[in-house]
């Protein structure tokens, strides 16, 4: 059967994230996640719909994209998929002619697991890799161990307590412009059922760290996204504490696991996430091309037909 590329309708996004948390397990390499469509969750679930493209065969979704943000293409594959030559073709060549409405002209990135044959594929089709990230994983099999830290409290945000979550999370994050109504639109989604959004408190009753967790469902890896610090209270341990309870909360949802990933180069998230119990595991990158790649080609292609 062919493969067939879709953009869901609202109606349909369900059937996409089922798809992801059934593709969750130990062992995996770093991956889209249920969690990931979930944070997008907060554009609603119109913006969110039309970000995301599945290809299938035979009414079977092999894979899933979000299009998360200008020209990155965040995707993942079913786990009996990533050596399938033919689904690994068909996504590069959808990713690589912008008619198609995956990824638009110029300069654009794809994530896809490591050990994705997509990889290769994209390699020679002149994909470099991009900078790294680093992914790290806290086990969940026994209690995580939470640490005191005088006069810190964490709580499970709710409706009412969503302008403190924002105001933190535009603090930790300069530029972001997340807001009540997003966090509103985001625990709104369907992934948002099997998470729980925690703020940090300091002595003063300040609310100084925010994260969100999202469980793929018991026996499966969770994700945090995001995680942040309030910019008036970083090196005091409030990253550490929320990463701990961060963890503490996935157990309690079930999860196997935690994941996170951050860029490499931001030594103080790694080392952060470190201190909370988690573990680094190998490096992982985009792969991108750009205007002038595609323009070179161009040349190379019209000087081989061009008569000597």
């Amino acid at each position: 059967m062919a493969i067939t590329l879709s953009t869901p309708g609202v109606d349909e996004l369900a059937r996409a994230v089922a798809a992801l948390r059934e593709w969750q397990h130990d062992g995996a390499p770093m991956q889209l996640h249920p969690g990931d469509l979930g944070w997008f969750w907060q554009s609603g679930a119109e913006a969110t719909a039309g970000a995301v493209r599945t290809w299938s065969r035979d009414g079977r979704i092999l894979a899933v994209g979000l299009l998360d943000g200008p020209g990155l293409l965040r995707l993942t594959t079913a786990p009996d998929a990533l050596h399938d030559e033919e689904l690994a073709r068909r996504l590069a060549a959808d990713a690589a002619d912008p008619e198609r409405g995956v990824l638009p002209a110029g300069r654009v990135s794809i994530e896809a697991p490591r050990t994705a044959l997509l990889q290769d594929v994209l390699a020679e089709d002149g994909w470099p890799v991009d900078e790294p990230w680093t992914p790290l994983r806290h086990d969940l099999t026994e209690p995580v161990r939470v640490p005191g830290l005088a006069g810190v409290r964490v709580e499970v945000v709710g409706p009412d307590e969503a302008h403190v979550f924002a105001a933190v999370h535009r603090s930790a994050f300069g530029g972001s412009r997340f807001t009540d109504e997003r966090w509103h639109r985001m625990a709104a989604g369907v992934p948002y059922a099997d998470a729980r959004s925690l703020v940090a408190y300091d002595e003063r009753d300040e609310a100084v760290a925010v994260v969100t967790v999202w469980s793929a469902g018991p026996g499966r890896p969770g994700l945090l996204e995001p995680m942040g610090v309030h910019a008036d209270h970083r090196r005091r341990g409030y990253g550490e504490a929320i990463g701990v309870a961060a963890a503490a909360a996935l157990r309690e949802l079930g999860s196997s696991s935690a994941l996170v990933c951050t860029p490499s180069a931001n030594v103080g998230a790694v080392a952060t996430y470190a201190s909370a119990g988690f573990v680094t595991c190998p490096e992982v990158a985009d792969r991108y091309r750009d205007a002038e790649s595609l323009d070179a080609e161009s040349l190379d292609a019209e000087s081989l037909d061009a008569p000597s």
